[in-house]
């Protein structure tokens, strides 16, 4: 008896430590939105857009269009949020053509850390384009930075 009430205590014990919430643990949500400069919402928003503008490109390459997107947020002449930037009228062919609203890439989320931690293989772009696809005059007019997989990235 005494050693079936030894081994209940003590299996009470374990399963209570696995149960037990821990006041030190956070939900994932939340360490995204600690280890980035946005908010969480934000974050996601990034990715969507990195995922659509970007698919099949190199990493780099996906981290570029982040920056750039960033860059935009900066610059004057733009939107000062990123929700601004993404939905200004005409600014990105993935919006209007619903492409943001594809699954989301998991290496975009990575790009969209990368971006937000300060990378930008663009060295400041505020534009990006695909030479094989663009029809503007105006945004092959513009001075090109370099090129990252298939698109060109410039001021």
């Amino acid at each position: 008896m005494i050693k079936f009430k030894f081994v209940s205590v003590l299996a009470l014990i374990c399963l209570s430590l696995i149960f037990i919430p821990c006041s030190f643990a956070e939900p994932i949500e939340n360490i995204a939105v600690e280890t980035k400069s946005m908010e969480n919402s934000d974050y996601m928003l990034l990715a969507r857009i990195i995922s659509a503008e970007a698919r099949g490109e190199p990493y780099e390459g996906q981290v570029a269009v982040g920056a750039v997107i960033l860059n935009r947020i900066e610059h004057p002449s733009f939107p000062d949020t990123l929700a601004g930037v993404i939905y200004q009228p005409l600014a990105f062919s993935c919006v209007d053509d619903g492409q943001i609203n594809q699954p989301v890439a998991d290496s975009a989320y990575n790009a969209a850390t990368d971006a937000l931690n300060g990378w930008d293989p663009t060295g400041g772009a505020i534009y990006y384009y695909n030479p094989i696809t663009a029809t503007s005059k105006w945004i092959l007019s513009r001075p090109i930075i370099k090129q990252i997989g298939r698109h060109v990235f410039c001021m």
